[in-house]
């Protein structure tokens, strides 16, 4: 009998050791797995983020393009305001304010439509008092 008992011994002893590597594996793989679940997630989060910054980034693109559109816009107002004043600016004046009439711009602007009623020929009513031309000073 004692050889009976001693295999069983061994029997024993041999059964747990067979089961105990099989628990091991199974909670280090579920130990692995969850580890590269959580780097699964914050993988995911960190594209969430990237994802965001980059919308982000896209719409002050965006701003500074409608930003930088309105400014194009202003600028070119500008330019055209200071063109129009050069224009009323370069017109020669004689030394009592009036303009030049020797300088085809100054014979051109006073060409402009009157700025009372007119006639049917196009001339000025000279009946009104905004047609009639203010009297010089001696």
């Amino acid at each position: 009998m004692v050889c009976f008992s001693t295999t069983m011994i061994f029997a024993q002893e041999a059964k747990q050791a067979t089961k105990e590597p099989v628990k091991k594996t199974s909670t280090e793989s579920n130990a692995a797995k969850t580890d590269a679940n959580k780097a699964k997630s914050e993988a995911n989060k960190a594209n969430a983020d990237a994802n965001k910054a980059k919308a982000d980034a896209k719409n002050t693109k965006n701003d500074v393009n409608k930003a930088n559109a309105d400014v194009n816009k202003a600028k070119d107002n500008a330019n055209k305001a200071n063109a129009d004043a050069k224009k009323s600016a370069a017109t020669p004046t004689k030394k009592d304010g009036t303009p030049d009439m020797r300088y085809k711009e100054n014979k051109e602007a006073s060409k402009a439509a009157p700025a009372g009623p007119t006639k049917k020929d196009g001339t000025p009513d000279m009946r009104y008092k905004e047609n009639k031309e203010p009297e010089k000073k001696k």
